[in-house]
């Protein structure tokens, strides 16, 4: 490796872990802390699910302005104006929160930082390939996925608990029992962090010669391209196999997930496990998520040696059968921490493994010509299957109660099952091997 080489991995290491923690973290606000901070703020589950699920309304319709993104001006603005727009975000949420509209301002500004978000995941992605050579992107991705796993544990582990810590007065006297105060400064730590990686990146990240204006590519001809590969896609055989595969798969994870945290933080007159906020970002938002990490390690070595066709049902089972844990925490209401940890431990271990066998056959689907836009239309309609199902989940949880909701959940896993038996027939014996 010459000196020049040298420099620029040395470079990238600048660069690379906290472009991808700054990925990582809105999405998680937005989609988990958001959970948890409207419950503590007293909306009810109805109004938690629904509200919440309209904010993957972004990522379902990314691909549609990815194409602007390419054209007008270069990813690295892009990325730097993006993540400026997010600290404005989360600023105004914690300006907010203290509010008597609070409700209305701060999902004014949950759907900034939500559009904000998806708009850097575009950026960010095509940065990362104008900056880095094809040996360094296989280099890096470990590590980009690395911190990008990181800033969810930072969002739903510690900063939770830190708004927990504050709720309880532990950090600041003032703050105690103040709950609206207390999410009110973690949402300014939010903003503080976004200000400091704008600025970081501002000036660190590098300038590569190939990140410029596509001023050759007018709009209109752009939006051409796009349709007649929007349209290719619909022509992909087994579609309808394809899209009850990606709608069904997490059919009762996409609800599960927004009603999870609810159940943790309610009391036990209201069926709950009364757990306090800091506890539930350690339970949930820490051991959670350091199990969905190893599952997701584990998938991924299982299916390299084994194949799709070969894991893909048994990890359609590892990420639905664990939902019968909440159905035992909601019957038996333990009162055991370790049980709970244990329940929460596994049913994420489960989802990380099993999640492996969902990202693969998107990447199945989208082999051929056009694979990159392939795949991003695959995971727009893999957000829209988290989006309409988390949308009913609290108006019917608050129907049937905790525990006849998580029995209706594992009903819900059921399709998904089925679909995975149908698409491993299909399978090719070898895909996904190493």
């Amino acid at each position: 490796m010459d000196a020049s080489s040298v420099a620029k991995r040395k470079n990238a290491w600048s660069w690379i872990p906290t472009l991808y923690f700054a990925q990582g973290l809105p999405y998680v606000a937005v989609m988990t802390i958001a959970v948890i901070m409207y419950k503590r703020l007293g909306l009810s589950n109805t109004e938690i699910a629904l509200y919440t699920s309209w904010l993957y309304l972004p990522w379902v319709i990314k691909p549609l302005w990815s194409p602007f993104v390419d054209l007008i001006k270069t990813k690295r603005l892009w990325v730097v104006l993006m993540q400026g727009f997010v600290a404005v975000g989360f600023a105004g949420v914690a300006f907010f929160i203290p509010a008597t509209f609070f409700v209305q301002a701060t999902l004014a500004f949950f759907w900034l930082i939500a559009f904000s978000s998806a708009t850097h995941d575009i950026a960010a992605d095509g940065f990362y390939m104008l900056a880095l050579s094809e040996g360094e992107q296989s280099f890096f991705v470990g590590i980009r996925n690395t911190f990008y796993r990181f800033a969810t544990i930072f969002g739903q582990g510690i900063l939770v608990m830190l708004a927990g810590l504050l709720e309880e007065g532990k950090l600041f006297p003032r703050t105690a029992g103040n709950i609206p105060l207390a999410w009110s400064l973690s949402f300014y730590l939010l903003a503080a962090i976004f200000l400091v990686l704008t600025l970081y990146h501002r000036f660190v990240l590098p300038r590569p010669v190939s990140d410029v204006s596509r001023e050759n590519i007018t709009p209109l001809g752009l939006l051409k391209d796009f349709f007649l590969t929007f349209g290719s896609f619909f022509k992909k055989k087994d579609l309808g196999l394809v899209f009850f595969f990606i709608l069904t798969y997490r059919l009762g994870e996409s609800q599960l997930v927004k009603i999870a945290s609810p159940f943790l933080l309610d009391k036990g007159d209201a069926g709950g496990l009364g757990l306090p906020t800091a506890t539930v970002g350690m339970v949930y938002g820490t051991i959670g998520v350091i199990a969905l990490l190893l599952g997701g390690i584990i998938g991924g070595i299982a299916v390299s040696r084994g194949g799709l066709k070969k894991w893909i049902l048994p990890m359609a089972l590892a990420i639905n059968l664990p939902d019968l844990l909440y159905v035992y925490m909601a019957s038996a209401l333990p009162e055991n921490l370790w049980v709970v940890i244990f329940s929460v431990a596994f049913e994420q271990l489960g989802y990380g493994f099993g999640f492996t066998a969902y990202m693969l056959y998107l990447i199945y689907v989208a082999n051929g010509e056009h694979k990159t836009s392939h795949y991003a239309i695959g995971t727009g309609f893999m957000a829209l299957g988290m989006m309409l199902p988390g949308m009913a989940a609290g108006a019917i949880q608050e129907a049937l109660g905790y525990e006849r909701f998580f029995w209706f959940v594992c009903l819900c896993t059921l399709p998904g099952i089925f679909a995975s038996i149908l698409v491993s027939r299909k399978m090719p014996a070898e895909f996904g091997k190493k």
